[in-house]
């Protein structure tokens, strides 16, 4: 008999040691997906860039050398050092003119004064972009925006 609770103890540790094994890989497994799901995708990673450059970037003046693609390259100078440097547009397309070649020229870009070859030319809230909108057709460019006396309806 004494054979048997020697037999008895043996498979309790190994019971609970297979059970501390499958608990420690759970665990792992949790922690791995919370750190999966935590992370900042690169689109999300650089639109919070371009955000803290328009809430707290100086403005200089640019040149919008060339644009390939969605690419646009473009260079400036900051105390003396000039930067040339590219922003992707892909995601900003909505606020691009349909002509593309208006754009090269000059422009204003948002640099942060610590690290000035950290600059954009146009994020969702800003532009840096000098296109004049070209007005409607037939649209009187005299016109004051103050509405005429007879839009402004009677007193009751």
């Amino acid at each position: 008999m004494p054979f048997a609770s020697a037999d008895l103890f043996t498979t309790a540790i190994i019971v609970t040691a297979l059970l501390l094994a499958a608990l420690a890989a759970i665990v792992g497994i949790l922690a791995y997906r919370s750190w999966k799901r935590s992370r900042i995708s690169p689109e999300e990673r650089e639109r919070q860039r371009r955000a803290a450059l328009v809430a707290h970037g100086k403005m200089g003046d640019a040149t919008v050398l060339e644009i390939r693609g969605d690419l646009l390259l473009y260079s400036y100078d900051v105390r003396g050092v000039e930067y040339t440097a590219s922003q992707d547009l892909s995601p900003l397309q909505a606020q691009l003119p349909a002509d593309l070649t208006v754009v090269v020229g000059p422009v204003m870009v948002k640099y942060d004064a610590r690290n000035p070859a950290n600059s954009i030319i146009l994020a969702e809230e800003w532009s840096g972009l000098r296109v004049i909108q070209p007005r409607a057709a037939g649209e009187d460019y005299s016109a004051s925006a103050a509405p005429s006396p007879d839009a402004i309806p009677p007193k009751s």
